[in-house]
């Protein structure tokens, strides 16, 4: 099975190294960034919505949220078109 706590930190590894400009990218290191490896560094297109509360229970977890997101957008794929 997928263990959903190992596959978004895994996730942020990721995001982080592709951010970074890193020459090594750890996809592999869990389902979850094998699955979404054309979304992230490949040739797609991607929309990432970041939901955040504002409830000030919730501050540090709309915080990180916001943070996850702020690292993501730094990703830069080109996207071209396949054609056969």
């Amino acid at each position: 099975g997928i263990n959903i706590n190992k596959g978004l930190l895994v996730l942020g590894n990721v995001i982080s190294a592709l951010a970074s400009g890193d020459k090594f990218v750890p996809f592999r290191d869990s389902k979850l960034t094998r699955l979404l490896r054309g979304s992230l560094g490949g040739n797609h297109k991607t929309l990432m919505i970041a939901c955040a509360s504002p409830s000030h229970k919730n501050a540090e977890e709309s915080l990180n949220c916001l943070r996850y997101a702020n690292r993501a957008k730094n990703i830069q794929n080109k996207a071209t078109v396949n054609v056969d």
